[in-house]
C-alpha cells in the first residue's frame, strides 16, 4: 500500500514560521509546500472552481511525482445537488485535466441536508470519465444503506472515511480498491490536533483495510495552529515504522499553537481566510 499523506489546502497564514520560513513571499508557498509533501487536497475549488489555465500553472509549479486531490465545485454538491450532473462534471473534469499527471482523485462532498438517493449518486458517478477516481463524503446518516454502498462499489467509487473530534462520522466500508481519509478536527492540545494513538487507530484500520499495491490517500483539514502540518508528519512517521510505504512529509517537530482562534471546547470551525469548507 502506498498512503498519500497531505493537507487540505496550503495557504494559511497561521503556518508562517511551521512550514514556510519568516520572509517567504506567498507566491512561493506552494513550491516550499510541494518539497516537503507530495499531495495535497485543492479545497479552495468548492467555493470557486479553478481555470484550466490556474490547474496548468499548478501542475508547472510542483514535481512530476505529486499528487493533487480536487474536491469538486459546490455548484454541482451544493447548488445542484447532484442533479443534471453533465455539464458541471464534464467542466470540472476538463478544467482538472490542465494538472495532466498530477491529477489525482475527485472528492465529493455532499451536503448536510442532502438526504441518501442512491438512483442519483449513480446517475453523477456515471458522467465521470473511465479511470477517474471519485470520492464521495456523505454527510447525513440517510446515505448509509445497502443501494448506496451498491453504487459506490459498482462505480469504483471511494466512499471518504471522514474523522470528526477524533471519531469515525461514516461507514467504514471499503467500496474501491483506493481509498480516502479526511481528518477535520482532533481532540487533542493545542486545538485542533489529534493525539497520537487516535492516529495511531486510524492507521491500523487503513493498514488492515487496503492491503499492499493499493493506494490511500489522506488529507489533514485541521488547519488553524498548523496542526494539519504536525498531525501529517506524525501520522506519517508512525506509518513509516509500521513498515508502510508513505510519500514524503516535510521534517520538523510537530506544528505548535500560535494563536486560539476559536475557543477549543466549542467545536467550532473558524471561517479563517474564505478558502476551506469543513
Amino acid at each position: 500500500m502506498t498512503l498519500f499523506v497531505g493537507t487540505s489546502g496550503w495557504q494559511y497564514r497561521d503556518w508562517r514560521d511551521v512550514l514556510y520560513p519568516p520572509g517567504l513571499p506567498v507566491r512561493l508557498w506552494l513550491e516550499r509546500y510541494a518539497a516537503g509533501f507530495a499531495t495535497v487536497e485543492i479545497n479552495n475549488a468548492f467555493y470557486r472552481l479553478p481555470t484550466r489555465e490556474t490547474f496548468e500553472t499548478w501542475r508547472d509549479r510542483v514535481p512530476a511525482d505529486f499528487v493533487v486531490a480536487v474536491k469538486a465545485s459546490r455548484y454541482l454538491t451544493h447548488i445542484k445537488r447532484l442533479r443534471d450532473p453533465e455539464e458541471p462534471v464534464d467542466r470540472l473534469m476538463t478544467r482538472a485535466a490542465g494538472l495532466g499527471d498530477r491529477l489525482g482523485p475527485v472528492l465529493l462532498q455532499l451536503p448536510p441536508t442532502l438526504w441518501g438517493d442512491a438512483g442519483l449518486l449513480d446517475a453523477c458517478l456515471a458522467r465521470f470519465p473511465p479511470g477517474a477516481r471519485v470520492a464521495v463524503e456523505p454527510r447525513h446518516e440517510s446515505w448509509w444503506t445497502p443501494e448506496v454502498r451498491g453504487v459506490l462499489e459498482y462505480r469504483g467509487a471511494a466512499l471518504c472515511w471522514a474523522d470528526v473530534r477524533a471519531r469515525p462520522v461514516t461507514p467504514l466500508w471499503r467500496t474501491a480498491d483506493w481509498g480516502y481519509v479526511r481528518f477535520h478536527q482532533g481532540r487533542a492540545a493545542a486545538w485542533p490536533h489529534y493525539g497520537r494513538r487516535s492516529l495511531a487507530t486510524w492507521l491500523d484500520r487503513i493498514a488492515t483495510t487496503w492491503p499492499d499495491g493499493h493506494d490511500v490517500y489522506a488529507y489533514f483539514n485541521n488547519d488553524p495552529n498548523a496542526a494539519a502540518v504536525g498531525d501529517a508528519r506524525v501520522f506519517a512517521a508512525l506509518a513509516r515504522t509500521s513498515g508502510l510505504t508513505v510519500t514524503r512529509t516535510p521534517p520538523g517537530a510537530r506544528g505548535t499553537a500560535r494563536r486560539a482562534t476559536t475557543h477549543p471546547r466549542t467545536g467550532t470551525d473558524p471561517r479563517r481566510n474564505g478558502t476551506q469548507s469543513p
